[in-house]
């Protein structure tokens, strides 16, 4: 695998098709949340930023998506993942391949990011 990535896109081409498809729409659900938010590559993974602060990052594996809000949109949301069975870490939730991505979930843990930068 390529070490470094300068956009979304070359990194979305790295994966099939399918996969390819649900990081789209990944991008677009978190860009609906906000109009000032700006896409970069942050740890090698597509990555936003409110604010000029880290947001939300996502990276594709083998068999799910990783989404990494930070650790405590992970705190707050814990029960929600433990309900749907998502496997999560102190800092990521991961979204099987094989299953619709949760956007209305997706779409609270940004505006929970968004209102955490902006209470400062």
């Amino acid at each position: 695998m390529k070490n470094t990535f300068t956009d979304f896109n070359e990194y979305f081409l790295l994966f099939p098709e399918e996969v390819q498809l649900k990081m789209e729409i990944l991008r677009r659900v978190i860009h609906s949340q906000n109009s000032d938010l700006k896409e970069y590559m942050g740890y090698q993974m597509p990555a936003f930023k409110y604010k000029e602060k880290p947001l939300v990052y996502f990276a594709a594996y083998k068999k799910h998506i990783g989404f990494y809000p930070l650790p405590k949109a992970i705190t707050h949301f814990e029960n929600d993942f433990i309900e749907r069975k998502y496997k999560f870490s102190k800092g990521a939730v991961q979204f099987p391949l094989k299953e619709d991505l949760p956007l209305d979930l997706i779409e609270k843990m940004v505006q929970f990011r968004i209102s955490e930068i902006n209470k400062g």
